[in-house]
Protein backbone atom coordinates (compact mmCIF):
# COMPACT_ATOMS: atom_id res chain seq x y z
CA UNK A 1 0.00 0.00 0.00
CA UNK A 2 1.09 3.35 -0.68
CA UNK A 3 2.16 6.17 1.93
CA UNK A 4 0.42 9.19 2.00
CA UNK A 5 3.57 11.26 1.14
CA UNK A 6 4.73 9.07 -2.01
CA UNK A 7 0.78 9.31 -3.22
CA UNK A 8 0.86 13.25 -2.65
CA UNK A 9 4.06 12.72 -4.40
CA UNK A 10 2.87 10.66 -7.19
CA UNK A 11 -0.05 13.18 -7.69
CA UNK A 12 1.83 15.91 -7.94
CA UNK A 13 3.54 14.76 -10.21
CA UNK A 14 0.61 13.26 -12.34
CA UNK A 15 -0.82 17.26 -12.17
CA UNK A 16 2.49 18.62 -13.87
CA UNK A 17 2.68 16.55 -16.24
CA UNK A 18 -1.13 16.53 -17.05
CA UNK A 19 -0.68 20.29 -17.37
CA UNK A 20 2.71 20.07 -19.38
CA UNK A 21 -0.06 18.23 -22.24
CA UNK A 22 -2.21 21.01 -21.74
CA UNK A 23 0.36 23.49 -22.46
CA UNK A 24 1.81 21.51 -25.32
CA UNK A 25 -1.49 20.94 -26.66
CA UNK A 26 -2.24 24.95 -26.80
CA UNK A 27 0.85 25.70 -27.65
CA UNK A 28 1.14 23.51 -31.09
CA UNK A 29 -2.50 25.30 -32.01
CA UNK A 30 -0.63 28.54 -31.84
CA UNK A 31 2.47 27.59 -33.20
CA UNK A 32 0.23 26.48 -36.52
CA UNK A 33 -1.27 30.04 -36.69
CA UNK A 34 2.51 31.72 -36.14
CA UNK A 35 3.51 29.48 -38.74
CA UNK A 36 0.51 30.44 -41.05
CA UNK A 37 1.48 34.38 -40.65
CA UNK A 38 5.15 34.15 -41.01
CA UNK A 39 6.65 32.96 -38.61
CA UNK A 40 10.89 32.82 -38.73
CA UNK A 41 11.96 29.82 -35.73
CA UNK A 42 14.92 30.33 -34.12
CA UNK A 43 16.44 27.94 -31.35
CA UNK A 44 15.62 24.50 -33.13
CA UNK A 45 18.58 22.46 -31.87
CA UNK A 46 18.73 23.56 -28.77
CA UNK A 47 14.37 22.67 -28.44
CA UNK A 48 15.06 19.14 -27.72
CA UNK A 49 17.03 19.91 -24.75
CA UNK A 50 15.14 22.07 -23.37
CA UNK A 51 12.16 19.18 -24.01
CA UNK A 52 14.46 16.46 -22.78
CA UNK A 53 15.03 18.68 -19.50
CA UNK A 54 11.46 18.70 -18.31
CA UNK A 55 10.61 15.26 -18.76
CA UNK A 56 13.67 14.45 -17.10
CA UNK A 57 12.99 16.34 -14.25
CA UNK A 58 9.71 14.88 -14.12
CA UNK A 59 11.22 11.33 -13.95
CA UNK A 60 13.61 12.65 -11.34
CA UNK A 61 11.62 13.70 -9.10
CA UNK A 62 9.09 11.04 -9.01
CA UNK A 63 12.45 8.45 -8.91
CA UNK A 64 14.28 10.29 -6.07
CA UNK A 65 10.83 11.01 -3.66
CA UNK A 66 10.22 7.65 -4.55
CA UNK A 67 13.71 5.87 -3.48
CA UNK A 68 14.01 8.29 -0.57
CA UNK A 69 10.67 8.49 0.37
CA UNK A 70 9.45 11.76 0.62
CA UNK A 71 10.39 14.08 3.15
CA UNK A 72 8.45 17.34 4.67
CA UNK A 73 11.02 19.49 6.20
CA UNK A 74 10.57 22.55 8.07
CA UNK A 75 10.81 24.54 4.95
CA UNK A 76 7.74 22.71 2.75
CA UNK A 77 5.39 25.21 3.48
CA UNK A 78 7.89 28.18 1.77
CA UNK A 79 8.39 26.10 -1.02
CA UNK A 80 4.58 25.26 -1.89
CA UNK A 81 3.74 28.97 -1.54
CA UNK A 82 6.24 30.13 -4.18
CA UNK A 83 5.35 27.48 -6.77
CA UNK A 84 1.97 28.33 -6.12
CA UNK A 85 3.45 32.10 -6.68
CA UNK A 86 5.01 31.09 -10.06
CA UNK A 87 1.88 29.03 -11.57
CA UNK A 88 -0.31 32.41 -10.92
CA UNK A 89 2.39 34.11 -12.71
CA UNK A 90 2.28 31.67 -15.27
CA UNK A 91 -1.09 32.24 -15.81
CA UNK A 92 -0.85 35.85 -15.86
CA UNK A 93 1.80 35.24 -18.60
CA UNK A 94 -0.02 33.07 -20.72
CA UNK A 95 -2.94 35.80 -20.80
CA UNK A 96 -0.71 38.35 -21.58
CA UNK A 97 0.51 37.08 -24.63
CA UNK A 98 -2.42 34.99 -26.02
CA UNK A 99 -1.96 33.40 -29.40
CA UNK A 100 1.80 34.70 -29.44
CA UNK A 101 2.60 31.93 -27.15
CA UNK A 102 4.10 28.51 -27.57
CA UNK A 103 7.08 26.69 -26.31
CA UNK A 104 8.80 26.94 -29.98
CA UNK A 105 11.07 30.18 -30.71
CA UNK A 106 8.69 31.46 -33.06
CA UNK A 107 8.43 35.16 -34.13
CA UNK A 108 6.37 36.63 -36.84
CA UNK A 109 8.14 39.79 -38.68
CA UNK A 110 7.03 42.90 -37.14
CA UNK A 111 4.68 41.09 -34.55
CA UNK A 112 3.41 43.76 -31.82
CA UNK A 113 5.05 42.63 -28.79
CA UNK A 114 3.78 42.25 -25.12
CA UNK A 115 4.09 44.80 -23.22
CA UNK A 116 1.58 45.00 -20.55
CA UNK A 117 1.16 42.55 -18.06
CA UNK A 118 4.00 41.19 -16.31
CA UNK A 119 6.29 42.28 -19.27
CA UNK A 120 5.65 45.52 -17.74
CA UNK A 121 8.37 44.63 -15.05
CA UNK A 122 10.73 41.74 -16.80
CA UNK A 123 11.30 40.72 -20.44
CA UNK A 124 11.01 37.25 -19.74
CA UNK A 125 8.32 36.08 -17.08
CA UNK A 126 7.88 32.81 -18.25
CA UNK A 127 11.29 32.16 -17.76
CA UNK A 128 11.16 33.38 -14.27
CA UNK A 129 8.45 30.97 -13.70
CA UNK A 130 10.01 27.69 -14.85
CA UNK A 131 13.32 28.71 -12.40
CA UNK A 132 11.11 28.49 -9.63
CA UNK A 133 9.21 25.57 -10.37
CA UNK A 134 12.53 23.50 -11.02
CA UNK A 135 13.92 24.37 -7.70
CA UNK A 136 10.58 24.98 -5.65
CA UNK A 137 8.39 21.59 -6.52
CA UNK A 138 11.53 18.91 -5.59
CA UNK A 139 12.37 20.92 -2.35
CA UNK A 140 8.51 20.39 -1.36
CA UNK A 141 9.31 16.74 -1.14
CA UNK A 142 13.02 16.81 -0.30
CA UNK A 143 14.23 16.10 -3.78
CA UNK A 144 17.72 17.89 -3.35
CA UNK A 145 19.20 16.40 -6.12
CA UNK A 146 16.47 16.71 -8.40
CA UNK A 147 16.33 20.24 -7.29
CA UNK A 148 20.02 20.99 -7.94
CA UNK A 149 20.55 18.85 -10.59
CA UNK A 150 17.86 20.58 -12.56
CA UNK A 151 18.03 23.93 -11.79
CA UNK A 152 21.92 23.38 -13.00
CA UNK A 153 20.96 22.10 -16.19
CA UNK A 154 18.11 25.31 -16.58
CA UNK A 155 20.17 27.98 -16.06
CA UNK A 156 22.53 27.05 -18.89
CA UNK A 157 19.95 26.09 -20.93
CA UNK A 158 18.32 29.35 -20.15
CA UNK A 159 21.01 31.17 -21.00
CA UNK A 160 21.19 29.77 -24.53
CA UNK A 161 17.87 30.09 -25.30
CA UNK A 162 17.20 33.92 -24.02
CA UNK A 163 20.42 34.89 -26.25
CA UNK A 164 18.74 33.25 -29.44
CA UNK A 165 15.52 34.67 -28.25
CA UNK A 166 16.43 38.30 -28.28
CA UNK A 167 18.69 38.20 -31.15
CA UNK A 168 15.79 36.89 -32.80
CA UNK A 169 13.53 39.62 -31.57
CA UNK A 170 15.75 41.97 -32.14
CA UNK A 171 16.30 41.55 -35.93
CA UNK A 172 12.40 41.04 -36.68
CA UNK A 173 10.73 43.47 -33.73
CA UNK A 174 11.12 46.21 -32.48
CA UNK A 175 12.12 44.68 -29.61
CA UNK A 176 15.24 47.06 -28.32
CA UNK A 177 12.42 49.63 -28.03
CA UNK A 178 9.56 48.25 -26.57
CA UNK A 179 11.58 45.64 -24.06
CA UNK A 180 15.17 46.25 -23.85
CA UNK A 181 15.69 48.50 -21.04
CA UNK A 182 13.43 45.90 -18.40
CA UNK A 183 15.38 43.43 -16.47
CA UNK A 184 15.32 40.03 -17.69
CA UNK A 185 14.59 37.53 -15.10
CA UNK A 186 14.81 39.40 -11.98
CA UNK A 187 13.38 43.11 -11.13
CA UNK A 188 16.47 45.53 -10.11
CA UNK A 189 16.54 48.75 -8.47
CA UNK A 190 16.90 51.58 -11.29
CA UNK A 191 20.95 51.74 -12.40
CA UNK A 192 21.85 48.55 -11.68
CA UNK A 193 23.57 46.65 -14.06
CA UNK A 194 22.14 42.69 -15.46
CA UNK A 195 23.61 39.84 -15.74
CA UNK A 196 23.48 37.21 -19.01
CA UNK A 197 20.27 35.75 -17.05
CA UNK A 198 19.22 39.68 -15.92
Amino acid sequence: MIDVARAVLLAAVVLVAGQRLLELRRSRLNEAALRARGAVEGGRLLYPWIVALHAAFLAALLLEGWWRGPTFGSLWPLWVVLYGAAQALRVWTLRTLGDRWCTRLLVVPGMELATGGPYRYLRHPNYLVVVVELLALPLVFGATLTAACATAGNIVLLALRIRQEERLLGSLTDYEAALGARPRLIPRPPGASGSALN
